[in-house]
């Protein structure tokens, strides 16, 4: 692998910031950059190496938005991207295909506030976990007032939500969390990160390769962390909450190489990843061995009296033991 200088438009200490790219700019700049380091269309390379970037979101990544991932450092995603950037450029004659996932919400979803009241009316609190025992008590309740936006009674929405927990519950998945609002559709929480997204562009530029943005997260009853499949795909009647995406594995097993990456270690990338690894089982668990993590450009939750850091090393753990390889952005080789 070749490895490449960063251009010099490149500050990483705009990296926690928000701006807009300069596209005309940086597309004249990229097919000078191309010339310059003798970069071919991505569809003439020999490999196919295919980078997946996990919810690499303002709301995520930018110290003051609404679920910023700080990691343990405190700093965890933005030092995070400036690593990941400076990775995206270093590769771009080996990188083929970059695809970005995008969580995105709107405001009447079941891991908000406004879907849930307690018997005074109040709205759960942000990080509130609501159990179904908490729904079957009647301790909390599907907001009746929701009902007529989706045609269903205040009763079956109840009968959703306990059903829901349960399943979580069932699966061993985390508890039905109460998330701040964010990564709201048309907000600017929802776009990537200005640098992160510069560095895409710059790439589709430099070697004519159209990037893909995956939306994930907008069905109302269930929650999304995994860009593969919602963590419940039916309802009480069997009513479709959520299709699994064949995708990403199909995908795979056209790639000789796929490096995962982005926000946050201990939920949506974990869980995309452990989607994933389901499929190979499934498929041909060899497949593991084309997997690539990219570590040192990831972070887990860390929020006053929750620390998932310990959580996101134990599948982190499990996925290498499977096949695939946990690596550091400057040590990347395909094995």
């Amino acid at each position: 692998m070749t490895i490449l200088p960063i251009p010099p438009f490149f500050e990483s200490k705009k990296v926690g910031e928000v701006w807009r790219v300069p596209y005309e700019e940086r597309a004249r700049q990229a097919a000078d950059w191309a010339r310059q380091h003798g970069l071919g269309a991505a569809a003439t390379s020999k490999k196919r190496i295919w980078l997946l970037l996990v919810d690499v979101q303002n709301t995520f990544c930018i110290p003051e938005f609404e679920l910023f991932v700080a990691g343990r450092s405190g700093r965890g995603a933005v030092e995070d991207n400036v690593r990941l950037c400076e990775f995206i450029y270093r590769n771009l004659g080996t990188i083929t295909h970059i695809s970005a996932t995008m969580d995105t919400h709107l405001s009447q979803q079941v891991f908000h506030a406004i879907f849930f009241v307690d018997k005074d009316g109040n709205h759960p609190a942000p990080y509130t976990n609501i159990r179904a025992s908490e729904l079957k008590s009647g301790k909390w309740n599907f907001n009746p007032a929701l009902a007529p936006n989706f045609n269903i009674s205040a009763d079956y929405g109840q009968q959703m939500m306990i059903h829901y927990a349960d399943a979580l519950e069932k699966k061993g998945k985390y508890a039905l969390t109460i998330w701040p609002y964010h990564a709201m559709l048309g907000g600017i929480g929802h776009a990537l990160v200005s640098s992160v997204e510069e560095a895409i562009f710059f790439h589709s530029m430099a070697r004519l390769s159209q990037s893909e943005f995956e939306i994930k997260g907008n069905q109302p009853f269930t929650e999304n962390y995994s860009v593969i499949g919602p963590e419940v795909t039916r309802g009480p009647k069997g009513e479709v909450l959520g299709e699994h995406n064949k995708k990403f594995i199909e995908t795979l097993k056209q790639s000789d190489a796929l490096i995962i990456t982005g926000q946050a270690k201990s939920h949506c990338v974990a869980w995309t990843i452990s989607d994933l690894l389901d499929d190979i089982n499934a498929t041909d668990k060899s497949l593991a061995k084309k997997v690539y993590l990219l570590e040192d450009c990831t972070s887990p939750v860390v929020v006053p009296g929750a620390d998932f850091t310990d959580a996101a090393n134990e599948a982190f753990d499990k996925f290498e033991k499977a096949g695939m390889h946990r690596v550091k952005s400057t040590e990347f080789e395909i094995r």
